[in-house]
């Protein structure tokens, strides 16, 4: 095994899961802050709260698709591609 389908696996069945993950995490919160935002509408402390929800959310999600795109970058700079299917 070379250090390309080393990297390839590595990013397939370990990095790119664990960005998909916490991308679905940061959407729950976003989607739990809406909801508390709407639902709370005539209470200041929960909107705030709601609030600061949905900017956690959005700064989490944020956050993972800057990382997924850097991963990639860096991948492409060392001449690394993943196959279309990793065994």
């Amino acid at each position: 095994m070379n250090i390309n389908t080393f990297l390839n696996r590595v990013n397939a069945l370990i990095i790119n899961p664990i960005i998909i993950l916490v991308f679905a995490i940061a959407l729950l919160i976003f989607f739990f802050g809406l909801f508390q935002f709407i639902s709370k509408a005539d209470d200041s402390k929960g909107r705030e709260d709601g609030k600061r929800k949905i900017m956690y959310g959005l700064f989490g999600m944020f956050v993972m698709f800057s990382a997924y795109g850097l991963i990639h970058i860096v991948l492409n700079t060392f001449g690394i591609t993943p196959p279309a299917n990793i065994q």
